[in-house]
């Protein structure tokens, strides 16, 4: 693990990174790309986590402007991230990845419950652990999720996956101008509102000093250069 800034990561995926072009459901290929980035990680001597959304599948406030109960809409987002994790975990294992799915949500059949020594134990093992069914609670989201896992974890830094280099003033698609943040402190992230994570996440990290690193992970050198401290994306902080 020499020459690495960070030795235990929680990889922050949106469901949407699985889904293909059509932007819905899962695309196995994608979810292949995915598995190899991690593979590429998990080589370096990386422990990693991962929290994956279920956007690609389900997302509750449609539910809820179609006056569904938001509990019962927010169950049911948490048992798509459940799928969402059994897909990236047949990638990882096709490509010879050693992997654990654990959700807050008890299903035995097909994961294990969320044990937090028991995560902490297959990540010293070498095991990437995916981490479904959110907190187990509604009304979180999965960046709450990341955020309440990477802290349980003792990871070293919560990497927040996107398709964008970092994080902006606005919106660089529509303004050319937009400025990228190299760094941003977590009280200025959450007073400016520019999206990086729901203000909840960012205060768990803020309270437990817990960086959060936004970065592109379809540039394919991007993730391992900031495993190595080089400045990539957008650093959240002090």
């Amino acid at each position: 693990m020499d020459g690495l800034k960070y030795h235990r990561i929680l990889l922050k995926l949106s469901g949407e990174a699985l889904a293909g072009e059509e932007g819905f459901g899962i695309n196995p290929q994608n979810a292949l790309d995915i598995a190899r980035r991690v593979r590429d990680v998990r080589e370096m001597g990386v422990d990693v986590a991962i929290v994956i959304g279920a956007g690609n599948l389900w997302r509750g406030r449609v539910g809820q402007n179609s006056g569904m109960d938001p509990a019962t809409a927010d169950y049911m987002g948490m048992l798509a991230t459940v799928m969402n994790a059994l897909a990236l975990m047949d990638a990882l294992e096709k490509l010879g990845v050693v992997t654990r799915v654990q959700s807050a949500i008890e299903m035995h059949s097909v994961a294990e419950p969320y044990i937090r020594r028991r995560a902490i134990r297959h990540l010293e093992k070498g095991r990437v652990v995916i981490l479904g069914g959110g907190t187990g609670n509604p009304y979180f989201t999965t960046d709450t999720a990341a955020a309440l896992r990477a802290t349980e974890l003792c990871c070293d830094v919560l990497i927040k996956a996107t398709k964008v280099d970092g994080v902006y003033d606005s919106d660089p698609k529509t303004n050319p101008n937009a400025r990228r943040f190299e760094t941003i402190t977590y009280m200025d992230a959450i007073n400016q509102r520019v999206q990086v994570m729901d203000s909840t996440a960012l205060t768990l990290c803020m309270d437990n000093k817990l960086p959060i690193l936004v970065l592109n992970l379809w540039d394919e050198t991007a993730l391992s250069r900031a495993l190595k401290g080089e400045p990539v994306g957008t650093l959240v902080a002090e």
